[in-house]
């Protein structure tokens, strides 16, 4: 049976690929200090650098997630075409939308018994959840069947380092993934943490160093030391408006593993939002499974 591969906006993949490898885009939604809701749907056009400087200056954003109207919505319509479905979505250990991705497949599935609709859950965000579906396309494209894209994602999952640096810990406090107290005393001693997406999906600190140049050497070390470069995923890096940052970054895996493929992206605005300005994160399929 053929099916079509859809993810969401957090999955952070540009417009232009996704287009032309046939993957169909969801929007997560956000608002600048409680103004109208805006998507990133068209990543060409966004203005990343501006946005991340409104943040810095103050604005507040607040973000939603994709409703199960929504997804039903789109499964409906690939049913109607003649395809199954497969989502490829946000973790849900760090958001509700997943759960709502599941609640509509349900649904589809019993207005379409004769198709198939799958909901995968990446445990991740961006890159980490993008680069599961490019991995996904591209077996699609090699003649794999539904079962054996999930069987193959359910592996990498697990394979699936999800590491990243924030300039400021004071977004994360805001989102309730770090404390307050230890957001301000990393902030006054200059402490710039080591953070992963665990095997749940949900972000927890695993190092601390001192200064930007020590976390950036850190996250690409560790990359050196841990990547299993016969994988197809790739590296992802995504940065907030710290486009020099992740030069450093790619420079310095460039300096040890020269062609390793790296696809590179803005922080799409509603993770973001939370990470904050300056958040610099690296995305790969390690040797050994996920574990903090």
């Amino acid at each position: 049976m053929p099916f079509h591969i859809c993810t969401d906006t957090s999955a952070n993949l540009p417009a232009p690929l996704c287009k032309k490898l046939n993957i169909r885009v969801l929007p997560f939604h956000f608002s600048r200090n409680s103004g109208p809701e805006e998507c990133c749907l068209n990543t060409e056009t966004f203005a990343y650098d501006a946005f991340y400087e409104e943040l810095k200056a103050g604005t507040t954003s607040t973000t939603s997630m994709i409703n199960s109207e929504a997804y039903r919505e789109v499964f409906e319509q690939e049913a109607m075409a003649g395809n199954d479905v497969l989502y490829i979505g946000m973790s849900s250990g760090i958001s509700g939308a997943f759960g709502a991705s599941a609640v509509a497949a349900r649904e589809a599935g019993e207005k379409y018994p004769q198709r198939r609709f799958e909901v995968f859950d990446t445990k991740g965000a961006s890159l980490g959840e993008g680069l599961l579906v490019l991995a996904a396309q591209k077996l699609q494209k090699a003649g794999a069947d539904l079962s054996k894209v999930l069987k193959e994602l359910d592996r990498l999952r697990t394979h699936m380092m999800q590491v990243f640096t924030v300039d400021d810990l004071m977004y994360l406090r805001r989102g309730g993934r770090i404390s307050r107290m230890k957001a301000v005393i990393a902030s006054v001693l200059n402490i710039k943490p080591i953070l992963r997406g665990d095997e749940e999906g949900r972000i927890v600190v695993t190092n601390k160093t001192v200064g930007r140049k020590a976390s950036i050497r850190t996250l690409a070390d560790d990359l050196i030391d841990n990547i299993d470069e016969k994988d197809a995923c790739g590296v992802g890096i995504a940065q907030a408006g710290c486009a020099a940052d992740a030069q450093k970054l790619i420079e310095r895996i460039r300096a040890k593993l020269p062609n390793l493929p790296i696809l590179t992206v803005p922080y799409e605005p509603v993770t973001g939002s939370h990470v904050g300005p300056g958040a610099l994160a690296l995305f790969y399929i390690s040797r050994t499974e996920r574990a903090v």
